[in-house]
């Protein structure tokens, strides 16, 4: 078996740890896998970074990533926290924008939607347009800074009047 046939399987393992906190995403759309390695003992290093440096999911994320990896074969493994450079919503793809909507969480603002890009120096910080994930409106409004976790934001609908979750940008 060779190395790139190992990291393969590894990567395929991670991709079946869910995040505990936002359970329709694995580790890996999360994007807080950063890399893969196997020495030549068989011993396996997976590289996370936190989606922020109190994280408190971060404990279970790693148990569950050596469970994972011992139950698909690779005994030696462990997780190895990386914090440069620091994590951030751009690290999530479009697939796992669209699993967060379809969720009912509405994904992070992409990147430059916050400010124009031809503003250099913003003077002012201007809020994202949020999308409603159940009616796809614009008309939102943010009810409370923070949700569920502290990375997340609680949102209300002014047209469907669901309340729902926003996953901030960082």
């Amino acid at each position: 078996m060779t190395a790139a046939h190992d990291a393969a399987s590894i990567w395929a393992i991670l991709g079946s740890v869910m995040d505990p906190e936002v359970p329709v995403l694995s580790v890996v759309e999360l994007g807080i896998v950063r890399d893969v390695t196997v020495d030549e003992r068989g011993a396996v290093t997976v590289s996370v970074t936190p989606t922020y440096s109190g994280c408190p999911a971060m404990q279970i994320i790693e148990r569950d990533i050596v469970t994972a990896l011992a139950s698909g074969g690779w005994r030696d493994a462990r997780v190895r926290t990386v914090y440069s450079p620091a994590w951030t919503t751009d690290w999530i793809g479009d697939d796992a924008r669209r699993k967060l909507k379809e969720f009912g969480i509405a994904p992070p603002p992409l990147p430059g939607s916050a400010v124009s890009d031809a503003e250099l120096v913003p003077l002012r910080r201007r809020s994202p347009l949020v999308t409603c994930p159940y009616c796809g409106s614009d008309h939102t409004t943010v009810r409370s800074e923070f949700g569920t976790t502290a990375c997340k934001a609680v949102m209300f609908c002014d047209r469907c009047h669901q309340p729902f979750e926003l996953f901030k940008a960082f």
